[in-house]
């Protein structure tokens, strides 16, 4: 299954999607956090230097990776749970990446002129 093939991108992209939602996470913390330190604290220069395009592009970046994790977790339980999953791992992660543009275009469609809009 993990020669360089479909097993082995879907491995790879489900690791590095999953350390990117839980940095997403632990920088969502942080940011929450910084509220408690009143309305002179950090708070709103750590906003403000959050809402810069790079990190307008990593928010997409995030939207996707939700997506496709998900989407690939639904087909790692499927492979583990039942007789034929690992039959067809391979067209399980086309079905994956196919399900994945399917809810992320119409999600992008909505969302970057409300990301790229506000200046």
């Amino acid at each position: 299954m993990y020669r360089g093939r479909e097993g082995q991108w879907a491995f790879v992209l489900h690791r590095l999607s999953g350390v990117a939602l839980a940095l997403f996470l632990l920088l969502h913390v942080i940011d929450v956090s910084l509220v408690m330190f009143g309305p002179d604290g950090p708070f709103n220069a750590f906003l403000a230097f959050y809402h810069q395009w790079p990190f307008r592009i990593g928010l997409l970046l995030i939207i996707a990776g939700v997506i496709y994790h998900a989407f690939n977790g639904l087909r790692i339980i499927i492979m583990d749970f039942t007789g034929w999953g690992v039959r067809f791992q391979r067209v399980l992660w086309y079905g994956v990446l196919g399900a994945t543009a399917v809810i992320g275009v119409p999600v992008l469609v909505k969302i970057l002129p409300e990301i790229f809009g506000a200046a």
